[in-house]
């Protein structure tokens, strides 16, 4: 059985990634790439599904684990009654072939076991296990191939491969795993112990030049380290997990694949890379994101694949239980061919975002920064599925329009900046205009003294909670503060603030219900911040911080009930808004206050503010 989501650890090359319980096994491996069908599915069914676990033979060892300071490296310490072992776990970085596994004796004696079950195609396809002349192990299926070297004695037992062995104090032993396509020569070998120091240093000169000064510069640097990770360096684009089908709910059927890059998380991303100290990673997401969107314009989606596929279609495995019995199961992504108005605002709020940081465009990035406006234009006044992907019908979600007017105001900001060809400026200042009365008029309930969730409704959306730091109107009207006291009061659970209400009116046509989606509570932190509730917003940031794991790593979700993350692990759109939370909190000019820079617009149209809420941030 896979373990709690919390008690699983990260480490990635750049290309894909490994998740490795606290036990030892490596329960989700994807190869060559994130989206990549998993050899080891054991995390979203049973051992029959494939892992690779090394620990101690004694089940009773006492287990402690770490990061190395400021890398991807793992280790894992063993305390048994016999001695003291450490296993450390890495992939060599921009490899996008190799996973290794490195026991160290630390003291005494520790008897070890190594059980290896590949298992291909998501759990589905056994191999055909043989040895090569060297005498490594070759495990074969269809296009698949595995190779392990190790001067570890193996023994076939069932369908699954054992070592038993013993380290003792200065003694070491390694396991290299290696994945190449069936029909081609196996994968060269690597020297584990060069290639480990490689790796450390490379995630260590990586990380040195994090942004600091923080009161949380440890999670910091590790957030923006797990950022990195989810990057596929060979495009740029950012998964937004490396995982699929982890369930919002336990047991429920809100369970997504998450291998994919979305393009409203592109802002933030953006935002977090480039604030952290890291343009090189920023630039090469802004010129992946140009990629993606390219062509007709009517054809743009809000995902695409690692290398800017549109063809995600969504099929259900049904061999595969699913994660504590959450089905089905899914790869692929449905919400590819909704339509949401939301992902025009990101492009533009990235596009002008980037180019205040300095990452200057092109002209092919303005040719299709037009033809995108001119294509708005004629569906801004839509309904469309909004930012959390309902199922249960289209809406006149505020949030969208908001985004809606973000497309155009970024637009307009940047060809004000004088650098780009001849645009209609003048007809987006009039579309501008009329999205904001209409908003206003339409999307704010002044029974309620907050903005509602879609035209007409008495619900709330934690979406809500970006428009002043979208800019639409500034931080302390009296519309946005009544707004958050709303959220506050209605959306808050155990001190965490949910998407939605699942259970009012059912608007997103899912059963069930989820945890709370941690984004939106740091986004709940950032309008403390803009309102000078400091403390508040520094409780808020300590709670949230305390739901990463050991290694300072955190899913989708949290579930208040069962004080346990759920939904995708780790998620880089929490991390994304942890890192963004934490520069706010302790800089004069953190990024949602540079995002959130007051229009002319919103200054004209705002009514009287409230006079005590301020715009200052904690030092």
């Amino acid at each position: 059985m896979a373990g709690r989501i919390e008690d699983y650890a990260l480490v990635g090359d750049g290309r894909t990634a490994a998740l490795i319980g606290r036990d030892g096994s490596i329960d989700w491996l994807c190869w060559p790439r994130f989206d990549s069908a998993a050899c080891f599915a054991s995390l979203l069914g049973t051992e029959e599904h494939g892992f690779w676990k090394l620990s101690p033979a004694d089940g009773e060892a006492t287990v402690t684990r770490r990061y190395r300071e400021g890398s991807l490296v793992l280790e894992t310490r063993y305390v048994t009654s016999a001695g003291e072992a450490r296993v450390i776990d890495y992939m060599p970085a921009n490899d996008g072939s190799h996973m290794v596994r490195i026991v160290e004796g630390l003291s005494g004696s520790v008897d070890m076991r190594m059980v290896l079950a590949v298992r291909f195609d998501y759990g589905l396809a056994v191999p055909w296990v043989s040895h090569n002349e060297l005498g490594d192990l070759r495990a074969i299926s269809g296009p698949h191939k595995v190779v392990l070297r190790t001067r570890a004695p193996l023994d076939g037992v069932g369908q699954t491969t054992v070592s038993d062995f013993t380290v003792a104090e200065g003694e070491s032993l390694s396991f290299c795993l290696s994945y190449g396509p069936s029909h081609e020569d196996d994968p060269p070998p690597i020297e584990p112990r060069k290639v480990l120091f490689q790796t450390d240093r490379y995630w260590r000169d990586w990380s040195s030049r994090c942004a600091s000064g923080t009161p949380w510069d440890a999670i910091l640097k590790r957030s923006l380290l797990t950022l990195k990770a989810l990057i596929y360096t060979p495009t740029g684009g950012i998964v937004a997990a490396p995982t699929t089908s982890l369930p919002e709910e336990l047991g429920g059927v809100r369970n997504w694949d998450y291998r994919f890059c979305w393009l409203r998380d592109s802002t933030f991303t953006l935002i977090a890379l480039m604030d952290g100290g890291f343009l090189d990673e920023a630039r090469a997401w802004r010129d992946w994101l140009i990629r993606a969107v390219a062509g007709n314009p009517e054809q743009a989606h809000i995902l695409y694949g690692i290398a800017g596929e549109r063809l995600l279609p969504e099929i259900e495995l049904d061999w595969l239980p699913g994660y504590e019995g959450s089905k089905p199961v899914r790869i692929g992504n449905a919400a590819v061919d909704q339509f949401q108005l939301d992902v025009y605002g990101e492009i533009f709020d990235a596009l002008y975002q980037a180019r205040q940081r300095g990452l200057l465009g092109d002209a092919d990035g303005w040719r299709v920064g037009l033809a995108l406006l001119e294509h708005l234009e004629k569906v801004w006044s839509e309904p469309d599925e909004g930012i959390w992907e309902v199922r249960g019908g289209r809406r006149h979600f505020v949030h969208s329009k908001v985004m809606a007017w973000v497309a155009f105001d970024r637009a307009i900001r940047s060809f004000e900046m004088g650098d780009g060809p001849p645009a209609p400026v003048d007809r987006w200042r009039a579309i501008r205009d009329h999205i904001h009365e209409e908003v206003c008029e339409k999307g704010f309930d002044k029974e309620l003294n907050s903005f509602v969730q879609y035209y007409g409704a008495k619900t709330l959306d934690a979406s809500l909670l970006l428009i002043a730091h979208m800019g639409f109107l500034p931080q302390d009207d009296p519309r946005v503060v009544g707004t958050v006291e709303a959220i506050g009061k209605h959306l808050m659970r155990d001190g965490f603030v949910l998407r939605y209400d699942t259970e009012d009116d059912n608007t997103d046509g899912l059963p069930g219900g989820e945890g709370a989606f941690l984004p939106c509570s740091f986004w709940y932190a950032d309008n403390l911040i803009g309102l000078d509730r400091c403390h508040e917003a520094r409780e808020l940031i300590e709670r949230l911080i305390g739901v990463c794991n050991d290694v300072g790593l955190v899913a989708e979700e949290y579930d208040v009930g069962a004080k346990r993350l759920v939904g995708n692990f780790p998620q880089a759109f929490s991390h994304v808004t942890l890192v963004n939370t934490i520069l706010n909190y302790s800089r004069a000019s953190g990024p949602a206050r540079e995002r959130s820079e007051k229009s002319a617009l919103a200054r004209a149209t705002s009514p009287n503010r409230a006079s005590s809420p301020g715009q200052g941030v904690a030092n």
